[in-house]
């Protein structure tokens, strides 16, 4: 089967800092993969590479066998690339229901449409019943749905989660789980997941890479790449094991 996405020698350049130091991977269709890595190793600069929110210094990004690499981010969003950000920063002062149709128009000419896909996602993301209060009202675990919620609104068919599980109560993680395995399982959309907590990257990724200091260090199942002497030494620690709850 064909990569439905992939990228080549990407290379990110802030003067003389190299952020993304010519990083290779490709992602089936249907698959769901970690991207993992410690704080500044250039994990979110690739999100941000991908949808154009900074410009590629080298390499390339293809998608469903295109090359966009130069495309713009709404064009991007357009032909079916959807994030989610780290810091969630939603529109307060409208409804959730607001904040989602707001996504949805990325994809949607009227505003029937938008109201009903809003509808479906709120659904789907059980925040069905908190669609009419202010995004602003919501605690952290209904603005990171809703963070997801946005973004499913714009119909992808690839999904870039940022730290989805940040800040989440041990309760809110295992829903957040669920919600990602339904978004591959249910909706067939294909998952690149940036996260920190090692209980979600290995409970749902079919596959990890790992990266360092822009470069990637390991790349595999995550049973490999957790035994991997690269990524302990870089990222996980010495007394890591798969499993061991004080990493939940």
């Amino acid at each position: 089967m064909s990569a439905l996405f992939e990228v080549k020698n990407l290379t990110k350049h802030f003067g003389g800092l190299t952020a993304v130091d010519h990083v290779n991977f490709a992602v089936k269709e249907g698959e769901i993969m970690g991207l993992i890595g410690p704080n500044g190793s250039g994990k979110t600069t690739i999100f941000n590479l991908i949808n154009s929110y900074f410009p590629v210094s080298d390499g390339t990004i293809s998608f469903q066998g295109q090359d966009i690499t130069n495309f713009s981010t709404n064009r991007i969003a357009k032909v079916g690339i959807g994030r989610t950000f780290q810091v969630v920063k939603p529109l307060k002062r409208l409804t959730v229901e607001d904040n989602v149709m707001a996504g949805a128009f990325a994809n949607e000419s009227s505003f029937a449409g938008a109201r009903q896909v809003a509808t479906d996602v709120l659904k789907f993301c059980h925040l069905d019943g908190d669609s009419q209060i202010l995004a602003g009202s919501l605690p952290i675990g209904g603005r990171k749905r809703l963070e997801i919620a946005k973004a499913l609104a714009t119909r992808p068919k690839l999904l870039l989660l940022d730290e989805t599980a940040a800040g989440l109560n041990p309760t809110e993680v295992i829903e957040a789980i669920d919600i990602m395995k339904k978004i591959r399982d249910d909706l067939g959309i294909t998952i690149i997941i940036v996260e920190h907590n090692m209980k979600v990257i290995m409970t749902i990724s079919d596959r990890i890479h790992a990266i360092a200091h822009g470069a990637t260090i390991s790349t595999g199942t995550p049973e490999v790449v957790a035994k991997d002497p690269a990524v302990i030494e870089a990222y996980l620690g010495t007394d890591y094991s798969i499993g061991d709850d004080k990493n939940a």
